[in-house]
Protein backbone atom coordinates (compact mmCIF):
# COMPACT_ATOMS: atom_id res chain seq x y z
CA UNK A 1 0.00 0.00 0.00
CA UNK A 2 1.41 3.41 -0.96
CA UNK A 3 1.97 6.06 1.72
CA UNK A 4 -0.83 8.21 0.30
CA UNK A 5 -3.23 5.26 0.26
CA UNK A 6 -2.29 4.41 3.89
CA UNK A 7 -2.92 8.02 4.93
CA UNK A 8 -6.31 8.06 3.20
CA UNK A 9 -7.27 4.67 4.69
CA UNK A 10 -6.39 5.91 8.18
CA UNK A 11 -8.51 9.05 7.60
CA UNK A 12 -11.48 6.98 6.40
CA UNK A 13 -11.17 4.61 9.35
CA UNK A 14 -10.54 7.13 12.13
CA UNK A 15 -11.77 10.57 11.06
CA UNK A 16 -14.98 10.24 9.00
CA UNK A 17 -18.00 10.72 11.26
CA UNK A 18 -20.52 12.78 9.30
CA UNK A 19 -22.71 13.21 6.24
CA UNK A 20 -24.99 15.91 4.92
CA UNK A 21 -28.75 15.47 5.15
CA UNK A 22 -32.06 17.32 5.25
CA UNK A 23 -32.31 19.15 8.56
CA UNK A 24 -35.56 19.56 10.50
CA UNK A 25 -34.01 22.79 11.83
CA UNK A 26 -32.99 24.52 8.58
CA UNK A 27 -32.24 23.33 5.04
CA UNK A 28 -29.21 21.06 4.98
CA UNK A 29 -27.44 19.91 8.13
CA UNK A 30 -24.54 17.73 9.26
CA UNK A 31 -25.42 14.35 10.78
CA UNK A 32 -23.36 11.73 12.61
CA UNK A 33 -23.00 8.46 10.66
CA UNK A 34 -21.52 6.80 13.75
CA UNK A 35 -21.10 7.65 17.42
CA UNK A 36 -18.81 10.61 18.08
CA UNK A 37 -17.06 10.55 21.47
CA UNK A 38 -16.87 13.72 23.56
CA UNK A 39 -13.75 15.75 22.73
CA UNK A 40 -13.33 14.38 19.19
CA UNK A 41 -12.93 16.70 16.17
CA UNK A 42 -15.53 15.05 13.90
CA UNK A 43 -14.96 17.25 10.82
CA UNK A 44 -11.26 16.68 10.14
CA UNK A 45 -10.30 16.92 6.50
CA UNK A 46 -7.33 15.67 4.53
CA UNK A 47 -6.48 19.23 3.46
CA UNK A 48 -5.82 22.30 5.55
CA UNK A 49 -8.70 24.75 5.03
CA UNK A 50 -7.53 28.31 4.51
CA UNK A 51 -9.33 31.58 3.92
CA UNK A 52 -8.52 34.80 2.13
CA UNK A 53 -9.88 38.06 3.49
CA UNK A 54 -11.84 40.41 1.25
CA UNK A 55 -13.36 43.74 2.15
CA UNK A 56 -17.11 44.18 1.90
CA UNK A 57 -16.36 46.73 -0.82
CA UNK A 58 -14.55 44.10 -2.91
CA UNK A 59 -17.37 41.59 -2.39
CA UNK A 60 -19.93 44.24 -3.44
CA UNK A 61 -18.43 44.22 -6.97
CA UNK A 62 -19.22 40.52 -7.51
CA UNK A 63 -22.41 39.29 -9.23
CA UNK A 64 -25.45 39.38 -6.91
CA UNK A 65 -25.94 35.60 -7.01
CA UNK A 66 -22.32 35.03 -5.94
CA UNK A 67 -22.65 37.64 -3.15
CA UNK A 68 -25.70 35.74 -1.88
CA UNK A 69 -23.69 32.50 -1.70
CA UNK A 70 -20.86 34.29 0.10
CA UNK A 71 -23.37 35.71 2.60
CA UNK A 72 -24.65 32.20 3.35
CA UNK A 73 -21.36 30.28 3.45
CA UNK A 74 -18.59 32.69 4.45
CA UNK A 75 -17.56 34.35 7.69
CA UNK A 76 -18.00 38.08 8.11
CA UNK A 77 -15.97 39.97 10.70
CA UNK A 78 -16.31 43.75 10.87
CA UNK A 79 -15.42 44.94 7.33
CA UNK A 80 -13.81 41.64 6.32
CA UNK A 81 -15.23 38.59 4.62
CA UNK A 82 -13.27 35.34 4.81
CA UNK A 83 -13.64 33.19 1.70
CA UNK A 84 -12.24 29.66 1.55
CA UNK A 85 -9.38 29.11 -0.86
CA UNK A 86 -11.41 26.11 -2.10
CA UNK A 87 -13.82 28.62 -3.66
CA UNK A 88 -17.56 28.00 -3.60
CA UNK A 89 -17.77 24.98 -5.90
CA UNK A 90 -16.13 22.74 -3.30
CA UNK A 91 -17.18 23.26 0.28
CA UNK A 92 -16.18 22.05 3.70
CA UNK A 93 -18.96 20.04 5.37
CA UNK A 94 -18.65 22.45 8.34
CA UNK A 95 -20.36 25.15 6.21
CA UNK A 96 -23.60 23.24 6.76
CA UNK A 97 -23.57 23.21 10.57
CA UNK A 98 -26.81 24.68 11.90
CA UNK A 99 -27.20 26.95 14.93
CA UNK A 100 -28.47 25.92 18.34
CA UNK A 101 -28.43 27.52 21.79
CA UNK A 102 -27.98 23.93 23.06
CA UNK A 103 -25.06 22.82 20.85
CA UNK A 104 -23.30 19.46 20.81
CA UNK A 105 -20.26 20.88 18.99
CA UNK A 106 -18.10 23.97 19.34
CA UNK A 107 -15.50 25.70 17.24
CA UNK A 108 -12.30 26.36 19.13
CA UNK A 109 -10.16 29.47 18.59
CA UNK A 110 -7.87 27.34 16.41
CA UNK A 111 -10.79 26.74 14.00
CA UNK A 112 -10.97 23.05 14.93
CA UNK A 113 -14.26 21.60 16.12
CA UNK A 114 -14.83 19.62 19.29
CA UNK A 115 -17.74 17.43 20.38
CA UNK A 116 -19.06 18.87 23.65
CA UNK A 117 -20.60 15.53 24.63
CA UNK A 118 -21.04 12.06 23.16
CA UNK A 119 -23.08 12.36 19.96
CA UNK A 120 -25.24 9.46 18.77
CA UNK A 121 -25.30 8.11 15.21
CA UNK A 122 -28.08 9.91 13.30
CA UNK A 123 -27.97 13.02 15.49
CA UNK A 124 -27.55 16.43 13.84
CA UNK A 125 -24.40 18.30 14.79
CA UNK A 126 -25.19 21.82 15.98
CA UNK A 127 -23.08 24.76 17.10
CA UNK A 128 -23.86 28.04 18.82
CA UNK A 129 -22.99 30.70 16.22
CA UNK A 130 -23.10 33.45 18.86
CA UNK A 131 -20.48 31.73 20.99
CA UNK A 132 -18.26 30.63 18.08
CA UNK A 133 -18.31 33.89 16.14
CA UNK A 134 -18.71 36.36 19.01
CA UNK A 135 -21.80 38.08 17.66
CA UNK A 136 -25.57 37.83 18.00
CA UNK A 137 -27.40 35.90 15.27
CA UNK A 138 -31.12 36.34 14.71
CA UNK A 139 -33.08 33.86 12.61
Amino acid sequence: MTAQKKKLYKHLNQSVYCRLGISPVHGIGVFAIRAIPKGVHPLQTMSEPKEIKFTRKEIAKLPKSVREQIKIFCYYFKDEVQVSTMGLNTMDIAFYLNHSKNPNLRMKKSGDFEALRNIRAGEELMMDYDHSFGEKHVF
